[in-house]
């Protein structure tokens, strides 16, 4: 838990808020200044405890620690809310669901540390999408958005971390064999009082307690946000409307969201059309695309990851989370992307070319003229050393069709890894390769030099491919040692449904049923199916659905 410690005691019983400082009698359960729940917590399993209490109740450990007497009564200069001031922030509330039953008849030490790693799962998902966690309050987290400065997607980055936290609770309970656990949260924006206290930054207002109500209004794995928050992130993240509701304390009901899905990158760029089907399976595979962006970040060491699959399997929807995802977080990523073409001339390059022309925003219809002064005004932009630039436009120019190759391929191979060297000096740059079974084994050796000579950087090389890769470059993700290898399985019967309920929520069962029979598991041909519905009239548009 987060809170101010200044120094000073308070008549013995009072309890200290943890949101704006003030005392309070033993006995209430919310602040009397800002009305947030009271509540002292046990520092072994953090679970509530009486301000009286010697001893937890539920792992048993002491508690003198956290006795009333103990509780400061002033605040500090420093934890003063005069010394901060009144912002617009965004409040993630989330509770675990089903973990007493779960924890009951336990071994305490063997629940505080399933509560300890699950602390460390919601600090990490909080932390990597710009959020502080304010406290932990039994097994609740509090954190907030723009408590420091503001930002215009604090509230989208917040939903985006409870949708997040969902998710990696259910894996983190699957993990530890408890399949029932889960998680619900509830995000809420508006105006509060704020102050900093020992490099934290604390706020105070009814939009925390709001918070926490809404939390509790959410069912397990539900994610439910108020209006401020759906307006401020509805470009970026997908709603279903949830209806009023009746909180406590709160005397009018409060038209609440629940958040299914982020759609696209923040701010809404790159948001698909009205055919994106929600994204269905291939969880698992997720997750370890996750995991594998991490330790290259973290570890900073080069990894390649090869996704193979049957055309229309969901390879491209596979990282297309994955870059949403990462657009997400709080630590910038140079991300690139280029397709394999099946044929013409001049296109064994073509999708590191494609990398580079993005990195220097240099487009396809440019003259000679126009690319020779982008590709100057492109490496300015990037704030290179000096003595790199000139080695670097020589070859660069050769890989845009510039100028005609003069330099041994083992050079040029030398100055192009340079390139993502020296960006990945400043924040992880991640490589994706589309249509990898057309790819020209000279960009095979480029992929494979640049996993070798620049194995210390943090460089992650993906690549999308269909089974037929590994007839012609055998071994392909699995034959080196920061490689691996994941295949895309067709999605089982009842994860197609899923996909076409949720794309097309009230499609008849029967026809549902032929669809996912024609469409034998690849969710684009349940997609294109659906799609011709649409077009034979058969399906009718209702806002944002058919």
């Amino acid at each position: 838990m987060s809170a101010a410690t200044p120094t000073g005691g308070p008549a013995a019983g009072a309890i200290r808020c943890d949101g704006c400082g003030a005392a309070n009698p033993t006995g209430h359960r919310f602040c009397t200044r800002c009305g947030l729940g009271l509540g002292l917590a046990c520092p072994a399993c953090h679970a509530p405890v009486e301000a009286d209490s010697r001893f937890c109740g539920r792992c048993g450990s002491a508690l003198d620690p956290i006795g009333a007497a103990e509780q400061p009564s002033e605040l500090t200069p420093e934890a003063s809310p005069a010394a901060g001031g009144r912002r617009v922030v965004s409040v993630l509330f989330a509770d675990l669901v089903g973990f007493t039953p779960l924890a009951e008849g336990k071994d305490p030490e063997a629940v505080r540390e399933f509560l300890s790693g699950y602390f460390d799962v919601a600090r990490t998902v909080i932390t990597r999408a710009g959020g502080v966690v304010e406290k932990f309050i039994g097994d609740a987290v509090m954190a907030v958005w723009g408590s420091d400065r503001a930002r215009e997607d604090d509230a989208e980055r917040a939903v985006r971390a409870g949708l997040e936290l969902v998710a990696q609770v259910a894996t983190y309970g699957e993990e530890h064999q408890r399949p029932g656990l889960a998680t619900r949260a509830g995000v809420v924006t508006g105006p509060v009082a704020t102050w900093a206290s020992q490099g934290e930054g604390l706020v105070a207002g009814d939009r925390v307690n709001l918070a926490s109500r809404v939390q509790a209004a959410a069912q397990p794995g539900w994610v439910l946000v108020d209006a401020a928050t759906r307006e401020a992130s509805h470009a970026g993240v997908a709603y279903e409307p949830a209806g009023a509701h009746t909180l406590k304390g709160f005397t009018e009901p409060i038209e609440l969201w629940r958040a299914e899905r982020v759609r696209a990158r923040v701010g809404g760029r790159g948001r698909g059309g009205d055919w994106e089907a929600p994204f269905v399976g291939h969880r698992h595979e997720l997750a370890w695309c996750k995991d594998t962006f991490h330790d290259v970040a973290e570890r900073s060491r080069a990894r390649l990851l090869s996704l193979t699959g049957l055309a229309g399997v969901g390879k491209s929807r596979l990282i297309w989370e994955v870059e949403k995802y990462l657009d997400g977080l709080r630590a910038d990523v140079f991300w690139h992307r280029g397709r394999c073409l099946a044929y013409g001339e001049g296109v064994a390059f073509w999708p590191l070319a494609e990398m580079v022309r993005g990195r220097l925003r240099l487009t396809e219809d440019m003259g000679p003229v126009d690319l020779e002064s982008g590709l100057d005004a492109g490496l300015a932009a990037l704030e290179l050393p000096p003595g790199e630039v000139g080695p670097l436009r020589e070859a660069l120019a050769v890989l845009i069709g510039l100028a005609a190759p003069e330099l041994e391929r083992e050079e040029l191979f030398a100055r192009w890894r340079r390139l993502f060297e020296l960006l990945a000096r400043e924040a992880p740059v991640v490589l994706v390769v589309d249509d990898c079974q057309w790819a020209d084994i000279g960009l095979l050796d480029f992929l494979e030099s640049l996993l070798d000579w620049s194995a210390a950087q943090p460089l992650l090389v993906v690549t999308l491919s269909r089974p037929e890769l590994a007839e012609r470059r055998p071994g392909w993700g699995t034959g080196r040692r920061n490689a691996a290898a994941l295949a895309l399985e067709p999605l089982t019967t009842p994860e197609m449904t899923e996909l076409l309920r949720g794309l097309v929520p009230d499609l008849p069962s029967g026809t549902a049923a032929r669809v996912v029979a024609a469409a034998e598991g690849i969710p684009l041909y349940a997609v294109e199916l659906v799609r011709a519905l649409a077009e034979q009239g058969t399906l009718a548009r209702r806002g944002e659905r058919y």
